[in-house]
């Protein structure tokens, strides 16, 4: 039956910056992960050849973008390796877009990294792109091929609906997360607020002012990464100061740099929610952090672009956020 699909039998590849997330995608689709041999040399150039037979089939890619460099040069190789094997169609499957924050010139003589990206990506040989929460919704016209944006809300939102909790606030970190804020006060039957913060210089950031009830309440912080934790750290310190009851943080990307599980850990979070877009290694694991899982709706998505049946429509209640 599979044979009858347009691009050919479903081929399943994975770099190795997210293994564990390509199994548990293979175990849903009910597939194998075929295999590609990943190497380094001494001077640390990557060599990658796939083992198995590509000609005709429709390969899926799946490696995040996340640091170091090293993963994202390992995607191109493997998107060209999967071309010039002749593949009938290659998607890039990039469960965290990396360089997505460098996505305008906001000050002189600066690389738009996201475009640059974007279009290292198409170069290499990606008929196709599948994503989830882009750092900006514009990313997608940054790649002139179609691209699937996906939104990990209903996991999230899921995750907290079975906590039932009372008199929630849901909190943007900033101005420019308000619109995914929203969407999930909507789904969580909750208020809105903002904080109001200024960034002195990346990485560094200053809570002037929160915007919205918080004194005696339960207050959630979403947004699309956790980073450093200074900026988090500092929206629970100030969300405390201001009464909160209880905090929980939410993010989609864990990058999780430097000190950032310790900062968390001994912040007033009462526990930080993430996803295994990006894997993260055990000795970043702490009490507070609780990871879920993605596979559910990145193999739907595969399957249903394999299948060439809609994505917008079978995600078409995240795209309401």
């Amino acid at each position: 039956m599979e044979d009858t699909y347009r691009h050919g039998p479903l081929l399943l590849l994975s770099g190795r910056a997210n293994w564990p997330l390509t199994l548990e995608i293979a175990d849903k689709l009910g597939k194998s992960p075929e295999g590609a041999t990943i190497q380094d040399f001494s001077d640390g150039e990557i060599f990658v050849r796939i083992d198995h037979n590509a000609r005709g089939r429709d390969v899926f890619i799946l490696q995040p973008t996340s640091a170091p460099a090293d993963n994202f040069m390992e995607l191109c190789l493997l998107l060209d390796a999967a071309k010039r094997a002749s593949a009938a169609r290659v998607t890039a499957v990039i469960p965290y877009f990396g360089y997505g924050r460098q996505d305008r010139k906001d000050q002189p003589r600066v690389s738009i990294g996201a475009k640059l990206a974007a279009n290292l990506i198409v170069a290499a040989g990606a008929d196709r792109v599948i994503s989830i929460d882009f750092h900006q919704h514009q990313i997608q016209g940054f790649f002139d091929i179609p691209v699937d944006h996906l939104y990990a809300a209903p996991v999230v939102t899921q995750y907290f609906m079975d906590l039932m909790l009372e008199d929630l606030v849901v909190i943007a970190p900033d101005v420019g997360a308000a619109k995914m804020a929203r969407g999930f006060a909507r789904r969580l039957g909750a208020t809105l607020g903002i904080i109001d913060k200024r960034r002195p210089k990346a990485n560094m950031s200053e809570v002037l002012n929160i915007v919205g009830e918080v004194e005696g309440r339960t207050c959630l912080i979403v947004d699309d990464m956790v980073d450093t934790g200074g900026s988090l750290s500092n929206a629970v310190g100030a969300l405390k100061d201001r009464g909160a009851k209880t905090v929980y943080a939410a993010a989609t990307h864990p990058i999780l740099s430097g000190d950032a599980p310790a900062r968390l850990e001994n912040s007033g979070l009462e526990r930080m929610i993430v996803t295994n877009t990006i894997m993260v290694p055990e000795k970043k694991h702490t009490e507070k952090l609780e990871i879920l899982s993605v596979a559910e709706l990145l193999a739907k998505a595969i399957h249903h672009v394999h299948a060439n049946e809609s994505v917008s429509k079978l995600f078409e209640i995240q795209k309401k956020h």
